[in-house]
């Protein structure tokens, strides 16, 4: 179990996905597009079509220098200018994928050109080159719950009073090594998936993300408080049947959120067991609150998901509408499921979570400043 009991400022937060930024992401959602797509799972090598969802102009197979490189460049260039990567301004960088698809094209083709992203410490370190950082730069990665893991060690620095602001960047863009994984474990199918829809059988779609928050100690208009992360520690991919990993990441949020109406802004890949302990465990935690989840339209954006939706969320609230919950048919797991958009104006926080393989949950509240 971590907690973080500082309450942080966001002061600038923003994200890429296929759909484009977050204000262009947001607006899809709110009109129940759905960015996922039938897709070789093996790219130039075919495979069972699988719905992926891929920036425009990327393409699966993995390229040298990598193709999403430009998709990065375009995000950094949304944040505000400082020191980053210095002491008084230290990067998080983090994710699930990192450069790995480099390291299957070097495998498949030989090429040693491959090998100069391919690696966590080696792509890292070409990425500060290239956007400027300074050395103060540290890496995270731990499956589905990597941006949170981010955030929370970058405000425990700023409560700490060892800086100003820090910058969390984390990015997850599919290949085919991703995309096999996934498929190979049989979640990752030719159905599309259906967040927190009853039905015979899961099934998960992928999607390129990456997202950013700067985060401050004073100024920002948008708040973090009762972060909480907790591993179950049970299985290689399962969580604990009772739920209870999902209640023990809550149990910290919802005492911060006391008293106040919000909205859950969920994990909801399309699995089904996931899926109805993740909607149990909200209902008992924040009775009456709404439940969305946007991978039915976006994709699972892995180890960046708890970044890119966090735009999303703030976008949801700066604009009083929050997009309901993509993909499927049929009758939702629980009355609590927010099929349709829904005006947010009334409430007063959203309680943003994640989880990932082996029972790890990640969970925090958003408010106003």
């Amino acid at each position: 179990m971590a907690e973080s009991a500082a309450s942080v400022r966001v002061a600038a937060c923003g994200c890429i996905t296929p759909f484009g930024d977050a204000p262009a992401s947001h607006a899809a959602l709110l009109r129940g597009e759905c960015a996922l797509r039938p897709v070789g799972v093996l790219g130039r090598d075919g495979g069972d079509a699988v719905p992926l969802a891929l920036v425009p102009g990327r393409s699966l197979d993995e390229t040298a220098p990598p193709d999403w490189l430009a998709a990065l460049r375009r995000l950094h260039g949304s944040i505000p200018e400082g020191r980053w990567g210095s002491p008084g301004s230290p990067v998080f960088v983090t994710g699930s994928n990192f450069g790995v698809g480099g390291l299957y094209a070097l495998r498949r083709t030989g090429d040693g050109a491959f090998a100069a992203w391919g690696a966590l410490p080696t792509c890292t370190e070409r990425l500060r080159l290239d956007l400027g950082w300074g050395p103060d730069v540290s890496i995270v990665s731990h499956a589905c719950v990597s941006a949170h893991l981010g955030l929370i060690l970058a405000s425990r620095v700023i409560g700490a009073g060892l800086a100003d602001e820090a910058l969390v960047l984390s990015f997850d863009f599919l290949s085919p090594f991703v995309a096999g994984g996934f498929h190979a474990l049989k979640i990752l199918n030719s159905d599309f998936p259906a967040p927190y829809r009853e039905r015979d059988s899961g099934a998960i779609g992928l999607g390129d993300g990456a997202g950013f928050a700067v985060l401050s100690r004073e100024r920002g208009d948008w708040t973090l408080s009762g972060q909480s992360l907790y591993n179950e520690m049970h299985h290689f991919t399962s969580n604990r049947a009772d739920g209870s990993g999902f209640a023990r990441c809550l149990d910290p949020v919802a005492g911060v959120a006391r008293g106040r109406k919000v909205w859950f802004k969920g994990h909801g890949t399309g699995t089904l067991e996931a899926g109805r302990l993740e909607v149990g465990a909200a209902r008992r935690a924040f009775p009456g609150a709404p439940v969305v989840g946007w991978k039915g339209s976006l994709g699972h954006t892995l180890g960046s998901c708890g970044l890119v939706e966090l735009a999303i969320a703030i976008e949801s609230v700066r604009t009083g509408r929050t997009p309901g919950t993509i993909g499927g048919a049929g009758s939702a797991m629980s009355d609590s499921v927010a099929l349709e958009s829904f005006g947010n104006r009334e409430f007063d926080g959203v309680v943003c979570a994640s989880n990932a393989f082996g029972g790890a949950h990640a969970a925090f509240l958003l408010g106003h400043a």
